[in-house]
């Protein structure tokens, strides 16, 4: 086993490291380099749009999940708290207005630039609505653009819809993108990044579905969190995005073609004992800790939805470069926390059956409202459709006065011992026909 100070890491996570570290130091010479900065959200993000204009994108909830990692969210909530946010608000939240009050320092160590522009993409989650007040408060200068995107109610996208979105980006949002930048609105440009998207689309998919081999080469959530962040994130339209995916898909499937289990920090899995699909955020203040309860008890999460929280692309949707407004208004409509509940009861009821998942389980965070409204119903309909054991385990996205890891590896062991007896049970049913 590898030394507890020293995780082990895949290739493409040395490389998407490397793609991070290169991203928050133009970010820190943004005012040099004369580049203008966007400010935005990671469900729905115009980040092709963003890169056409030749902005730099900055993601809160990113900083804020990587301050958890890095075990500076604690004091960032309070210093939140002490100017009255409550303690019911999304941890997201307060820990990136905690990381503003201290400097706003990127995980770098160097200081994030103040935003030219502030574009919101609401897409299914009411916080971001404050959360963007709370920002403009922040930086009264910079300049606000804000997308507003229709809740699938009726479990589909009409043409309605697009029209009323396309008609946003038309006459607000790209009209902001240039009065900041001082460019005109390249469509020619536009297109390209996503030609870009659609191909790395294809291989995220493609990696994403490995997981169906036996046993499976990747885990879809833990690893699958490094996994989705080009492309959910800084980087999708870019040339290096797409190089990174490739270089994934040919690592991965290296990796399947061999029989061989996923990498975690701790090492490389040796037996698979139990596959999962997962509801619900990682807890970032304990990730590796948290990781390790599923490795030690040889439990490999096939599929996720945290990793949709971007896009489902797996469900067949795909940028479309000769129509990019409506690609965007449709990719934004079709994100997972902008799905209905019987959208994501019929997803997670596809992910148990396809990827031959031994159990389902739910990781419900106290205060994200987005992933945890309608959970319970989730759990029963997905016992009662698949007939798989269902677990539920509570913590937190950033806030580590509600991580218990006492408490979730005694809930985890009790799920294992009843997943192991079902095997058990199945097993000697078989032998019996």
């Amino acid at each position: 086993m590898a030394n507890p100070k020293d995780a082990v890491k895949e290739k493409s996570m040395i490389i998407q490291k490397e793609m991070l570290a290169k991203q928050f130091n133009d970010l820190s010479k943004a005012r040099e380099t004369g580049k203008k900065v966007c400010y935005t959200f990671v469900p729905g993000n115009l980040i092709e749009l963003i890169l056409s204009f030749d902005m730099l994108p900055v993601y809160p909830e990113i900083n804020a999940l990587q301050s958890g990692m890095r075990k500076k969210s604690a004091g960032y909530i309070k210093d939140a708290e002490k100017m009255g946010h409550s303690e019911d608000v999304c941890t997201y939240v307060k820990c990136d207005i905690g990381m503003m009050l201290n400097g706003n320092i990127g995980p770098t160590g160097e200081k994030l630039p103040d935003p030219d522009l502030l574009l919101l993409s609401y897409t299914g989650c009411f916080t971001f609505l404050k959360w963007f007040e709370n920002l403009n408060r922040l930086y009264p200068n910079a300049e606000i653009a804000m997308l507003h995107t229709p809740y699938q109610e009726d479990g589909q996208i009409t043409q309605e819809q697009i029209e009323y979105m396309i008609k946003q980006l038309k006459e607000d949002v790209i009209p902001k993108f240039e009065k900041v930048t001082g460019k005109k609105f390249d469509e020619a440009k536009l297109k390209k990044l996503l030609d870009n998207s659609v191909q790395a689309e294809d291989y995220w998919v493609k990696i994403l579905q490995l997981a169906k081999n036996k046993p499976s080469p990747i885990d879809a959530y833990f690893a699958g969190v490094y996994y989705m962040g080009p492309i959910n994130t800084a980087f999708r339209g870019s040339e290096e995005c797409l190089e990174y995916y490739k270089e994934l898909y040919k690592e991965v499937k290296e990796r399947a073609d061999q029989k061989l289990l996923p990498v975690t920090p701790e090492g490389e899995m040796k037996h698979e004992r139990f596959r999962l699909v997962v509801e619900g955020p990682p807890n970032w203040t304990n990730f590796r800790e948290f990781w390790k309860i599923f490795y030690d008890m040889g439990a490999v999460i096939v599929a996720s939805t945290y990793t949709k929280v971007g896009g489902v692309y797996d469900l067949g949707y795909r940028q479309n470069p000769e129509k990019p407004l409506e690609s965007l208004a449709t990719y934004c409509m079709g994100c997972y926390t902008n799905l209905n509940l019987p959208q994501r009861v019929d997803l997670i009821e596809k992910y148990v059956k396809e990827y031959q998942a031994d159990g389902f389980l739910i990781n419900s965070i106290k205060s994200c409202n987005s992933f945890s409204a309608g959970q319970l119903m989730i759990m029963r309909e997905i016992e009662q459709r698949t007939g798989v054991p269902v677990g539920f385990i509570e913590s937190d996205l950033v806030d580590p006065r509600y991580f218990s890891y006492a408490n979730i590896k005694n809930r985890l062991e009790s799920y294992f011992q009843m997943l192991e007896q079902r095997k058990i049970i199945l097993s000697q049913e078989s032998l019996t026909v």
